[in-house]
């Protein structure tokens, strides 16, 4: 992969920590108090290029949700899609404390992404 490639500049700017199958769950429990935010993507997959073109335009309002960033390649660790039932990627989960509160198919625009990320929040205050 070049390094100007979009993931990569994506990743960078965001502070994406690269994940797979045997250390996701270590990376979600290091993330302690924060909302984990787990992007599942593909090389080559178009929509999540879309994604993290879109997050690079825009990366003070991203930044802004205060999220900890995991991501992970199921072109390469097909487990990882397995294991969370992904039929198509891009997907964005959201975690705390290794429990899922929810998740964002595909990439509709800021405002949606916005929105999953306050659902994720509001379902942390309820189990709380």
């Amino acid at each position: 992969m070049q390094d100007d490639a979009p993931e990569n500049s994506a990743f960078a700017a965001l502070q994406m920590r690269e994940v797979d199958e045997h250390s996701i769950e270590a990376a979600i429990a290091q993330s302690g108090e924060r909302l984990v935010c787990v992007f599942f993507w593909g090389v080559d997959c178009v929509n999540c290029d879309i994604a993290k073109k879109a997050m690079l335009a825009q990366p003070q309002a991203i930044r802004s949700l205060d999220l900890a960033w995991l991501h992970g390649n199921v072109y390469v660790h097909p487990e990882l899609g397995k294991r969370f039932g992904l039929h198509g990627i891009p997907v964005f989960m959201f975690f705390h404390r290794g429990k899922k509160l929810g998740k964002a198919t595909g990439w509709h625009g800021l405002a949606q992404f916005q929105g999953a990320v306050a659902n994720a929040r509001l379902k942390l205050a309820h189990d709380r």
